[in-house]
């Protein structure tokens, strides 16, 4: 049998694949059965930081593998505890849990806000409002967060305890504050699966006073937008505020899972002995591949992640057949006149991978694409667009 029949024999029909067989790949570019060469601007949804088969992250990740693949969090092992240290360092958090995805970073952002609510306001303070059109993972708790209906309706019942607002109400988020026992304000700075969709400054500002105004906790989720995706080591400092969680995940690890979640000042002795757990959070092998990707993330690279980032917005603000660009850094949606799904189609055959997110073409390239392959993908783009 051939591999497409295999998989779509044995495996569960979740995805609706593009008929691609990635076979090997170097950077941003990947070559299927065949032979024939694409330039990837999807980094397996933006997780592959630098790119395919990155060198300094393969050397990383194999001197692990050769020392100890796994222990449990029962024993010391070093990676997990220095790629904590350099998320508290950069970042002024001050504890770090580690997991398997975003998804399992957002679920104990959600355990440590209501643990955190209950021992100081009561056990009846443990609801979290949460933003329409945000997306926050496909756990039944996370999905009651993620406020969107499409996601609900097949998973019923959600788990209670979860309220949402329009991004922009700032009023109907302090109304929700008056007439709910809230425990925390969760949102992402920009709504990636919901179309890659920036919040605006005032918004984010607003809801971090009304946090601190009524005592809440303030959670932004990065899993999408962390880890320099947006021009900043995470997007919340393009905004001016301090979170009390982090999530993260994505490219966090650069092509292993790993999922982490940053506990602020507030928070940082909320999680005791027991409390929480992950039997693969902190796996060795993927804090060292972390560990490559965060280090290289400096200011330089932050530099030109926003200087190609400015460059896709010049390159398709008013081309013809686009409607709109929005997004940050290289986290980029190119909303097309005619449908994404077939734009993304016709990049697809001409040697280009792209996304797609609501209405729009969602590119998160490699933040170290280099500049001569970007070009010659957005040059298609733009014939796909016209």
């Amino acid at each position: 049998m051939e591999l497409k029949q295999i998989d779509q024999a044995y495996l569960a029909n979740t995805y609706v694949k593009f008929p691609v067989e990635v076979v090997s790949g170097k950077g941003s570019e990947v070559w299927d059965e065949t032979g024939r060469r694409y330039i990837d601007l999807t980094g397996g949804v933006g997780v592959t930081s630098f790119g395919v088969a990155d060198d300094a992250w393969l050397q990383a990740v194999t001197a692990q593998l050769g020392r100890v693949q796994h222990m449990s969090n029962l024993y010391y092992t070093a990676p997990p505890a220095l790629l904590a240290r350099q998320l508290c360092t950069r970042t002024g958090m001050k504890r770090v849990f580690f997991s398997n995805s975003g998804g399992e970073a957002n679920e104990c952002a959600i355990k440590v806000a209501r643990k955190y609510a209950a021992e100081k306001k009561g056990a009846d303070c443990f609801t979290i409002l949460t933003l329409q059109n945000g997306f926050h993972g496909r756990t039944i708790t996370t999905l009651a967060a993620t406020g969107q209906d499409h996601y609900h309706e097949l998973f019923q019942p959600l788990t209670p305890g979860f309220v949402h607002v329009r991004a922009g109400d700032l009023d109907g988020a302090r109304a929700l504050a008056r007439t709910h026992r809230l425990a925390a304000i969760m949102i992402e700075c920009i709504q990636g699966e919901g179309g890659v969709v920036p919040l605006e400054r005032e918004f984010v500002q607003g809801l971090a006073a009304l946090a601190a105004q009524e005592d809440l906790l303030l959670i932004v989720d990065e899993v999408q937008t962390g880890n320099g995706r947006t021009g900043a080591l995470y997007a919340y400092m393009n905004y001016g505020v301090r979170p009390d969680i982090v999530s993260t995940a994505k490219g966090l690890g650069g092509g292993l899972p790993l999922g982490a979640t940053l506990l602020g000042e507030k928070v940082e002795s909320t999680l005791g002995p027991g409390d929480h757990g992950s039997t693969f959070g902190g796996n060795p092998v993927c804090c060292a591949g972390a560990l490559s990707v965060l280090e290289r993330i400096d200011d330089a690279l932050l530099a030109d992640v926003r200087a190609k980032g400015d460059y896709l917005f010049r390159t398709f603000t008013g081309a013809p057949g686009v409607e709109a660009v929005t997004g940050m850094g290289l986290m980029v949606g190119v909303k097309p006149v005619k449908p994404a799904a077939e734009v993304v189609r016709a990049c697809l055959e001409q040697g280009v991978l792209c996304l797609t997110a609501k209405d729009k073409v969602r590119l998160l390239p490699a933040l170290n694409i280099p500049m001569e392959l970007l070009e010659q993908a957005a040059a298609v783009i733009l014939a796909a667009c016209a």
